[in-house]
Formats: C-alpha cells, structure tokens, sequence
C-alpha cells in the first residue's frame, strides 16, 4: 500500500475532504494533520472488547487516539467496531457500553459536539427488507439495537449503515434485475412499488436506507438520519462473479455519486441526501479471498484509476478524463430498430463522419447495426467534446472505459492510457458547477477489511 504521505497527496490532489479510516493508525493521523480534511475515524473489532469492558479502557483509547491528534487532524466521528453483529456476535454485549464509554471519555476532553460515536452495521440485520414498509430488525437483536438507538438519539449521532446492492443482486436468485442494482433508468413498469405506502423504488440502495428507516421507526425511532459507511461495486471477479466488471463498477459508483449529490433523497425521506462512503480507494491485490474481493478500488496502488468516474453533469470529476479513456457505444440488448434510427440520425443531422463504416473501409466489419451505432455514437461524443449528455441516443448507448477499437478499425477518444491521477484532477466544482456549495466529495479512508482500506465518501453535509 502507499505511505500514509502518498495517501494524503492524493487526497489533496483530488481535493477529497472527508476520509474514513479503518482503524487510528497514528502514522495516518499524523499525515492528515493541517489538512482540514475531516477525519472518521475506527475502533478495529479486535479492540472492541477492552474498550466495551473498561470505562479506562476506552478513556486510554480516546487520549491516544483522539485528544493526541486534535485541533491539529480534523477528527469528527468515531465508528466503534464494524458489523458487529453479523461478524463478532459474542461482542454484541458490550458494544453498547463501548460507545457510552467513547463518548463519555469525549465529553470529558469537551470534544463531544464535535465528534460524534456510532457503529457500523451491515444491512443483513434488516429482515423482510421490501416493501421497506415491513421491515425490521432481526428482533434477537432488541437489547443491543434499542439502548444503541437511544444513545444516537441522545448524542445527536447517526446510524451507520454498509450498503452493497452488488450482494444483494448476486444473492437474489435473479429476483433482482442488474439494472435495478446500478441505478440505471427504468421505465415505470419496472419500478419496485411498495404496496403499503405506494412509493416507487427505482434503485437497491434506496430501498434497503428506506428498510432501514422503517425498521428504525418500528422501534419507535423517527428521528435518527442514516449515513452509509460502506457501499461500492467491484471491478474484477472471477467465472462465477461474471457481473463484477469495470463497467458496471463504473457504472454503479458514477450513479450512485450523482445521487447522493443532487440531493435526490429516498423515496421515504425525498431531497434529503444520504451521506455516502464509497468502498474503496485502492485495490487489494494481496487480499485472500474471490478475485472480487480485491477489485473494490477506484486506484491501484501507483495511484492511477481503475476508471474514469462520470460525474461531469454533477459539476465533478473523479481523476479527470484527460486521457481519453472514455467511449461511447451501443448498451448490450439495444432495440435494433432504436439502435438503427441512433445510427441514421448521428450520420445525419449528428453530422458525423461514418464513412470508416462503408463496405471496404476499416470498420465495416462486423456488419451489424450494433457495431456500427458503437463508431457512430463514440464519434458523436467526441465530436462534442465529451460533454454531458451526448451518449443517450434515446436511452441505447452508454459510457464505457473499455476501448471498442478493434483490428484497424480506432475509435475516437481511443488514445490510450497517460499520465498518472495526479495530473490535473481534481474533485472541486467546476466554474460552472451546479452543485452546491454546501456539497463536496468525501474519501473514506477505511473500510472493513483490512487495516488500511480507502474509499470515497459523498457528504451531503445535512445532519452536522
């Protein structure tokens, strides 16, 4: 993994501003220091039953690891073990205790307005998760989920809660449909309609933060916001992960972002966004596990995107496509008939140069409509620069990273890969950004798997 001082510089480079750490490792901290960056971070599971056990356990912890390091790193939340629940259920007794502990040792260093104490939980907790209306907590869970709930309640805090849609589509036997998973756009027929409150689900993660919600106020809690500490899509995977591709990951992440900052809410709770950690900043090549498992990176290790993220019509951009690494093409099971009026249009009023698509020139072959509405369309977005919105073609094309050149046959925008990230990228609005000011991207330096796992977090900045 990169030093914590190569970390920083991407963070800064990407003028990233929020991270969550997996952990409070001082080296890390130390690096963040006078950043301003503000700083989340982790009581590691392996720690959790000294800190729950012991009031001086925890007092120790919170001077180590917190008062050490404030004013100078911008430190603003503690998440206390992670999945407890699910992953260390023995611990489940004391994890109440360790965040009273927590948070009283702050309230002592007078920083308890400033950082607040919560847990992560995965969302498998929640049971009959749709319609979100039904949901639940997994009732044998009651005497740790309603005194942890109070003390949200009382500190002021948040639940935090791990989303990952590609588990629950991959889980689903087929119920859930790919497209569902990605917040790609579906017609109305094919919404997910909850038959208690007729409210009309268009993506997974909506639904499993609206299941949360209502599992929370079957308890009687209504007024506890949501922050989602994990939730990404892998890149890579292996025969039986065939769903686990650059494209989709892509595809998941860019909607997801462009979600949570425009600000769009869940049906339940409209126009309130949901704070969001992006799992992860780096790939883990060295990680046990499927080959998915090490391929939630948005890096790799040199600090050069696995993708590029599309988030122009957001005002913002992830490692800017400055090498051209993007394409637009023809999206898998296309309408011929729509596919081919796309064709005809780009060659038309587009104004598009198609002839390389005449017989005898270098992308004739394969002579089929998708093939040649793939060259039409990738020239129609380079044609215009790129810019947002121009590979829709009436909802049968889409974005990609993978290049479509083939034999002599090179797309537009096909250049190849140079330069590194750090060259000119930057996550700030730009000058004609429609984002609110109040909106900034978030790095996550942490997740739950590993010692040093960065992701990227949206803040929407509503419930500070």
């Amino acid at each position: 993994m990169p030093n914590p001082t190569q970390v920083v510089a991407l963070l800064k480079a990407q003028q990233i501003r929020h991270v969550r750490l997996n952990d409070a490792d001082r080296a890390m901290l130390i690096a963040l220091a006078n950043t301003g960056i503000q700083v989340t971070i982790s009581v590691p599971n392996n720690e959790l039953l000294g800190v729950g056990q012991s009031n001086a356990t925890a007092a120790n912890w919170v001077a180590r690891n917190v008062v050490a390091h404030v004013p100078a790193t911008n430190i603003t939340a503690i998440a206390v073990g992670s999945e407890v629940l699910t992953t260390i259920p023995n611990a489940a007794l004391v994890l109440v205790n360790a965040l009273k502990f927590i948070h009283s040792a702050l309230v002592a260093s007078n920083l308890d307005n400033q950082i607040k104490v919560s847990t992560p939980h995965s969302s498998s907790i929640i049971l009959d998760s749709f319609p979100p209306s039904q949901a639940f907590f997994n009732r044998s869970w009651d005497p740790v989920m309603v005194p942890l709930l109070k003390l949200l309640q009382s500190t002021g805090s948040y639940l935090m809660l791990n989303v990952y849609p590609y588990y629950d589509y991959m889980q689903s036997n087929g119920v859930i449909q790919l497209d569902y998973a990605l917040f790609r756009p579906l017609p109305p027929n094919k919404e997910a309609v909850d038959s208690n409150t007729l409210l009309h689900y268009t993506n997974v993660f909506d639904a499993v933060v609206d299941a949360a919600y209502f599992a929370m106020a079957f308890l009687n809690f209504t007024n506890i916001p949501i922050v989602v500490t994990e939730s990404g899509w892998p890149s890579k995977g292996d025969d039986n992960e065939p769903d686990a591709t650059i494209d989709n990951a892509n595809t998941y992440n860019s909607n997801l972002i462009r979600h949570v900052l425009n600000k769009t809410g869940t049906p339940k709770h409209p126009g309130i966004a949901v704070s969001t950690y992006i799992y992860e900043l780096y790939n883990e090549d060295l990680k046990p596990g499927s080959l998915a498992e090490k391929n939630w990176g948005l890096f790799d290790a040199n600090g050069v995107p696995v993708y590029i993220l599309h988030l122009t019509d957001s005002g913002l951009m992830l490692a800017n496509d400055t090498t051209n690494l993007t394409f637009c093409t023809a999206r898998d099971g296309a309408d011929p008939k729509m596919l081919q009026a796309a064709l005809d249009w780009a060659c038309g009023p587009g104004k598009v140069d198609c002839s390389p698509l005449l017989q005898g020139q270098p992308c004739y072959e394969p002579d089929n409509v998708a093939a040649h509405a793939s060259y039409a369309f990738d020239a129609y977005y380079h044609l215009k620069g790129m810019d947002s919105g121009t590979c829709n073609f009436n909802g049968v094309a889409a974005i990609t990273t993978t290049n479509p050149s083939h034999g002599s046959c090179i797309f537009p925008g096909s250049g190849g890969r140079n330069g590194t990230f750090l060259n000119g990228t930057s996550l700030a609005p730009s000058s004609n950004s429609t984002a609110s000011s109040s909106t900034s991207l978030i790095f996550h330096i942490g997740g739950v798997r590993s010692p040093l796992i960065i992701g990227i977090i949206l803040w929407s900045a509503v419930f500070f």
